[in-house]
């Protein structure tokens, strides 16, 4: 018994066990492993899209879009969905021997930046004259209206939006009247603002009238079926007025320069019943031509605050002069 007690009294005491170190370890390396595996995975958030540069002087981005068959910035974007913000899709419509690309070198990036699916066409070209869409708005405006009405159904199908705003240029603020009123359009429309806008016509085929002295008929006149139906006395414009031009369920604006040497008197784009701007008189130092108006920054805003009147946005006038622009930099 005394042996085995000493035995016992001097065998060493049981250590503890070890902590499991190595375990905790590879816990550790497996938790962040699989943390910056899940981090990798994980989508990223894109980046916010580069606005597009917008110019302010109507010659030289027209001259830069003026490639056969181009599109202006930020048009023509078939994949396009309207925000909510923007439900209604912008179609552009361009003057008389403009296209699609020449006409909107700033409303087309100025709309897509501002977050509007924008699409824009060519029509009325003389394709036995001009074998190019480089010159449109020459055929007779009558044809060009059930052009505009297929564009519009095209874009209406490809958006899923119920109608569309119609910003139109000269021409294209009087030949879209026909489609409105004749060929349904007005169902399809919400806004339709006109710029350096010619709802009754010019006096400038006036020339043109007499120097042919009823021998032609507009539909006659060879290259420029048009031409004559600008004539505030033609059959074209007429039948556009009889029982009123603005139809029921269209909100009609109209933007105009007092020195438009196209539309001859300016005050033919003034609209009763229309909103109605004389840009001097909004902006005095603001000297746009009937080309720059679409163009100009100061018109620019007056067609945003248009498109969406919840948000509209104080204008902050900017000098600009005839057919180059602006004299200095603003902020829109």
């Amino acid at each position: 018994m005394e042996r085995l007690s000493r035995r016992t009294a001097t065998r060493p005491a049981a250590r503890p066990a070890a902590r499991p170190a190595g375990l905790l370890a590879g816990v550790l390396v497996t938790a962040v492993a699989l943390l910056a595996t899940l981090t990798l995975a994980a989508p990223r958030a894109s980046a916010a899209p580069e606005p597009l540069p917008v110019p302010y002087g109507f010659v030289p981005g027209a001259l830069l879009n003026g490639l056969p068959g181009a599109n202006a910035a930020g048009t023509n974007d078939w994949s396009c969905k309207p925000s909510k913000a923007h439900p209604r899709p912008v179609v552009l419509v361009h003057g008389f021997a403009g296209n699609r690309a020449t006409n909107w070198p700033t409303f087309g990036p100025l709309l897509k930046n501002e977050g509007y699916c924008v699409f824009a066409l060519t029509y009325g070209v003389a394709a036995d004259v001009v074998p190019v869409n480089l010159l449109g708005g020459v055929g007779d405006m009558r044809a060009s209206a059930g052009e505009l009405k297929v564009f519009v159904d095209k874009v209406l199908k490809a958006t899923g939006a119920g109608k569309v705003d119609l910003v139109g240029h000269s021409e294209g603020s009087l030949m879209p009247n026909w489609y409105l009123k004749y060929l349904g359009g007005a169902k399809k429309v919400h806004h339709f603002i006109g710029l350096g806008s010619a709802f009754g016509g010019t006096n400038l085929p006036v020339l043109f009238e007499r120097l042919l002295n009823g021998i032609l008929a507009p539909e006659q006149v060879p290259v420029c079926q048009a031409c004559l139906q600008f004539s505030p006395k033609s059959q074209f414009v007429r039948q556009l007025h009889e029982g009123g031009l603005m139809q029921k369920g269209v909100s009609y604006t109209s933007i105009v320069t007092r020195i438009d040497e196209l539309v001859i008197p300016y005050t033919n784009g003034i609209l009763p019943g229309a909103r109605n701007y004389v840009l001097q008189d909004v902006c005095p130092q603001d000297l746009s031509d009937h080309l720059q108006i679409v163009s100009s920054r100061n018109v620019a805003r007056i067609v945003l605050n248009t498109l969406d009147p919840k948000n509209a946005r104080k204008l902050t006038c900017v000098p600009v002069l005839p057919v180059v622009g602006e004299l200095v930099p603003g902020l829109i």
